[in-house]
């Protein structure tokens, strides 16, 4: 039977990380790369706050139980194959055929064009515009990443450490926290700051090892409650307490508080998925399908929108901010829907292999 709530989970994050991506654009506090404020009250900023300790945290979890999923019914190799095109081909192939658009985009709104000399030769150019169009495809390199090291952990421990998970309750799954936190202090690439492969690593492997096992998630069911007031208070302790300062880098990114919401969260959102989302409908099997899509191109729809308005209307914020969050919402889905139909591409693209 399908874990509907693992899908839930999945669109209603990509959801969260357009609504995000949207706020970024405009937020006045980490401003290099974006449009900037465009409204005199900036209290919305406050939802990155809330947002971003948990949301990506949260999707390596659900690659990771994902993954167990799929090598319950498949083999290694049909797995490395599947994680290949679905993942890989994506975030390197992609860029050269279609992302590098995005460069272009994003190239353009941080001025880097300006600062270029006329004489720069058209290929390298264009190979700093695919550098510069990865976007959001960091979380997939990572996914792919980590599914190839799950394979050679597989090979080491096989299968032993999956049969005590049965045995975890509550407290243990609390206490799982601490070692969440010392992940989350080790292997953060210092530049790119995305690439958190510590804690990002390891709740792969959690969702894996752990978050695979039903008698696991039952216990989050029958917690998800108190996880959930405890996640919502811990988020608003932490915006309260960090509010002005750079969420995305060290110290605050790593910080207990941040770790401890991040991670309450996570299980909360697992418990309470299982409990009340773990059914579907039309627009939930819509979003399900879609996900993957609009995580690919709600940014390039999103920013290249926020950009024409900001540099050639004079509309008021709020306008910019609703137009802008339509375009992310239906312009990703809109290019999905284009990029999908089309032959070669969409393998490159979206890892869409060819129909028999």
């Amino acid at each position: 039977m399908r874990k509907h709530y693992i899908d839930n989970i999945r669109w209603i994050t990509v959801t969260s990380v357009v609504i995000y991506h949207v706020i970024y654009m405009f937020n006045s506090i980490i401003t290099e790369g974006v449009m900037g404020p465009v409204t005199s009250f900036h209290g919305q900023d406050a939802i990155l706050y809330l947002f971003y300790p948990w949301f990506m945290v949260i999707l390596f979890i659900i690659s990771g139980m994902s993954a167990k999923l799929y090598l319950d019914r498949h083999s290694e190799k049909d797995f490395l194959k599947a994680r290949t095109r679905k993942l890989l081909v994506p975030s390197t192939i992609g860029l050269f055929v279609f992302q590098w658009i995005q460069g272009y985009v994003s190239m353009s709104i941080s001025n880097a064009f300006s600062q270029m000399p006329d004489s720069m030769p058209k290929p390298v150019l264009y190979f700093i515009m695919v550098l510069s169009g990865s976007g959001v495809l960091w979380t997939i390199q990572m996914m792919w990443l980590f599914s190839v090291f799950l394979l050679l952990v597989r090979k080491v421990e096989k299968g032993r450490l999956i049969k005590p998970a049965e045995k975890i309750n509550i407290i243990v799954l609390l206490l799982l926290g601490v070692f969440v936190f010392g992940a989350a202090q080790i292997l953060n690439t210092p530049i790119i700051l995305v690439y958190r492969f510590g804690i990002y690593g390891f709740c792969f492997l959690l969702g894996y090892y752990v978050f695979s096992n039903d008698n696991v998630i039952r216990q989050l069911e029958k917690y998800c409650i108190p996880l959930l007031v405890t996640a919502g208070i811990l988020g608003v302790i932490y915006t309260v307490v960090y509010y002005g300062e750079n969420y995305a880098a060290s110290p605050v990114v790593n910080c207990p508080l941040a770790i401890a919401f991040a991670w309450i969260a996570c299980l909360s959102i697992l418990g309470g998925a299982k409990r009340f989302l773990n059914k579907t409908n039309a627009f939930a099997s819509f979003m399900t399908k879609k996900s993957f899509g609009l995580y690919v191109f709600h940014y390039l729809a999103m920013s290249a929108t926020a950009y024409a308005l900001v540099t050639y209307t004079h509309m008021p914020g709020i306008a910019i901010y609703v137009i802008t969050m339509i375009a992310a919402f239906a312009g990703g889905i809109l290019i999905y829907e284009i990029v999908s139909r089309i032959p070669v591409i969409r393998w490159c693209v979206l890892g869409i292999k060819r129909e028999k």
